[in-house]
């Protein structure tokens, strides 16, 4: 039996990679230790994915009673306030912090408040908040670090003028203008907030479309949704300068033309990437490699070059997704002792994006798939055409599906509507599943339900579209 300073298994960081990490390597028999120096739950739990997703929902009802009068709702003297809507958001995060708290305890996962750094072979230093140090050993380290907001050079976050993530999050109070830098998904789903809440927003991309990950048929959609709601989008657009005020912030960005553009705005919001958390972990005291960018290394089986040094997550790249990093976790644990039954399969991680409409895709773009010299098929299908769609008044968006006509392979599927990110599961477990459109269509959907989306997308890959 381990003592008190030494575990079969220490994680370093408890995000969603780390803390299923710890609790599936409990249940597997290891005396596991995470250390965390924060809340539990890392920043998708805490500052990122879920509250992101409160207030995104209050903003979706926001915009629902904007349109309340078609459903009978008559509300006079309608006012809209992000105040309670923030609060809401920082109870949910709260909540969920102690569920992972109770599920450490249930699983008799120790938790060793601090911060985390290797300290030789098969140690671990832990320094707490008061400064205090203390060492402990462990045969097998997952460091499962994270990632941060990137600054741009012309461009430093301060959480005042200029936001990260972070900043935005905490906000009680929407201001009249918000400058977004980047129009990734937390671009995307800050302009959505913000803008249900009054705030004229402009956004800037250096890419030539915004949500540059997704199909582009995809981006050019969602481009014209947020342009009719009002919402300035710079596509093309190289951000310049920042220049703070006593109040507000003066940017200027060279416009797709080459023509500088100057504007006057409350606050700025950096949503330009992240980086991860690699520095200060004491990765050189054993020779852990790193990429050119401070990703750690690893293989297959998440191992790094150094016996017993694993890593997970944002901190190990790829994808920076926390549902990519809990798998990694699982993948990780199972392997360390000896039950391994696969790896991740990073062709098959969906994304998704929360703002309204919503986007999901996994999988080959249209454009990857030519490129790869698939001969495809493309089937699209207008959510107009299901009754479910059009009985709940949110008919934007369509169901898109490249297929291989080879095979009749599902290549990639593409979602932008409502409650996408629902929906994408459906291919993820298809191509998961090796199914062809064939049997994505022949498995019965219930009517009437957004789910008759899947199939009659995968019906017009085919060519046969019944509803449209």
């Amino acid at each position: 039996m381990a003592g008190t300073d030494s575990f079969d298994l220490i994680i370093i960081g408890s995000g969603p990679g780390g803390y299923v990490a710890a609790i599936r390597a409990s249940q597997l028999g290891l005396n596991v230790a995470c250390v965390e120096d924060d809340k539990l739950g890392g920043v998708c739990l805490n500052i990122g994915c879920i509250p992101t997703k409160a207030l995104l929902t209050s903003a979706f009802l926001a915009n629902e009673m904007k349109e309340g009068a078609q459903h009978g709702i008559i509300a006079k003297d309608l006012t809209f306030d992000l105040g309670p809507a923030q609060q809401r958001s920082r109870k949910v995060a709260d909540q969920l912090n102690k569920g992972v708290t109770g599920l450490f305890k249930k699983n008799k996962v120790t938790h060793l408040p601090g911060r985390g750094r290797l300290k030789g072979a098969g140690k671990v230093e832990v320094e707490a908040a008061d400064g205090t140090r203390a060492v402990y050993n462990s045969k097998h380290i997952i460091i499962g670090t994270g990632s941060r907001p990137r600054d741009l050079p012309v461009l430093k976050i301060d959480e005042d003028r200029i936001w990260s993530s972070t900043g935005a999050l905490m906000q009680e109070k929407a201001p009249a203008t918000l400058f977004i830098v980047g129009a990734g998904a937390i671009g995307m789903e800050f302009a959505d907030v913000f803008d249900s809440f009054g705030t004229k927003v402009t956004i800037v991309e250096a890419l030539d479309r915004i949500l540059p990950l997704e199909d582009a048929e995809i981006s050019k959609f969602m481009e014209r949704v947020y342009k009719k709601r009002g919402v300035d989008v710079h596509t093309g657009a190289r951000f310049q300068a920042a220049e703070i005020g006593a109040d507000g912030v003066r940017v200027s960005f060279t416009d797709k033309k080459g023509d500088t553009q100057t504007m006057d705005v409350d606050y700025v919001l950096s949503a330009v990437g992240r980086v991860p958390n690699s520095q200060d972990l004491g990765l050189d005291t054993v020779g852990v490699a790193t990429d050119s960018r401070g990703f750690i290394v690893v293989d297959e089986y998440l191992r790094t070059n150094v016996p017993g040094v694993y890593a997970i997550g944002d901190v190990a790249g790829n994808q920076l997704l926390a549902h990519k990093a809990t798998h990694e976790g699982i993948v990780c644990v199972e392997h360390i002792v000896g039950q391994g039954h696969g790896t991740v399969d990073y062709g098959n991680v969906p994304n998704c994006t929360y703002c309204h409409p919503e986007v999901a895709s996994v999988g080959l773009t249209e454009e990857q798939a030519k490129e790869q010299g698939y001969d495809i098929e493309v089937g699209k299908f207008p959510w107009v055409g299901i009754g479910r769609a059009v009985a709940a008044g949110h008919t934007d968006g369509f169901v898109k599906i490249i297929r291989d006509k080879q095979y009749s392979e599902i290549l990639g599927a593409h979602i932008v509507g409502s409650h996408a990110t629902e929906l994408i599961a459906e291919f993820v477990i298809g191509r998961h599943l090796e199914s062809t459109v064939e049997e994505l269509e022949k498995a019965m959907h219930p009517h009437p339900t957004l789910s008759e989306g899947v199939a009659e997308g995968a019906l017009a890959a085919l060519g046969r579209a019944i509803h449209t």
